[in-house]
């Protein structure tokens, strides 16, 4: 058992969230591609564990969307078509509008200093090529406005959107400069919101989300 899973027991972790962060591990970083078949007895093995945990863990990324039942009833991993991705820009854009609109009234000095040591973070992402960092960071820059706004609904409802987001990003071909071009639109994001100017903000917002065509 790698280091990290034992420390993440030791936490109280069970062995159906560990399983569950595996497997959404695993799709995430596209190890398990669009219409990759998981199966219960496979996971267990891998994880040195019964399949009950880990049939509660599919079942749940199920409920997420992440798997699907395939041709055969088998859980594979779920694909998204266009009509998919526009929905899920609509209702991110209908909830990051009200989370910026709302944080322009709301946000602290002190939530709009961490919203720049993150766009810190990302530009250091930036400047490494470092993709995998700057899309974590990416998720939380969203997740902390909706945060600070003070809409703690809005927060979960973006969090259980996040994988979705990260699916539909998978195997998709961006031109170069476009992480700096994320990160410079973050960066106006935040300039709005610091200046308490929520149709800006709003706007800055859906222009961002559109132009990156999650």
């Amino acid at each position: 058992m790698i280091k990290g899973s034992r420390a993440r027991e030791d936490r109280g972790t069970t062995l159906a969230e560990r399983a569950y962060d595996h497997v959404r591990g695993e799709i995430l970083r596209w190890r398990l591609p669009v219409g990759s078949v998981v199966a219960e007895g496979t996971v267990a093995d891998e994880l040195g564990i019964s399949k009950t945990p880990v049939r509660q863990a599919l079942q749940s990324l199920r409920r997420d969307g992440l798997l699907e039942l395939g041709p055969r009833r088998q859980l594979i991993v779920r694909g998204f078509s266009h009509e998919h991705r526009r929905e899920l820009l609509d209702v991110r854009i209908a909830l990051e509008s009200l989370s910026v609109r709302r944080a322009c009234e709301a946000m602290t000095i002190e939530q709009i200093d961490h919203l720049r040591l993150l766009l810190i973070q990302q530009k250091r992402a930036v400047d490494a090529g470092d993709e995998d960092t700057f899309i974590e960071l990416d998720e939380q820059f969203h997740l902390h406005i909706a945060a600070a706004a003070g809409l703690p609904i809005v927060e979960r409802f973006l969090r259980e959107l996040r994988g979705f987001v990260r699916v539909m990003r998978l195997g998709t071909t961006r031109p170069p400069g476009h992480l700096q071009e994320v990160w410079a639109e973050h960066e106006r994001i935040a300039d709005m919101l610091e200046a308490r100017r929520p149709a800006r903000a709003a706007r800055a917002l859906r222009e961002h989300l559109e132009q990156a065509d999650y």
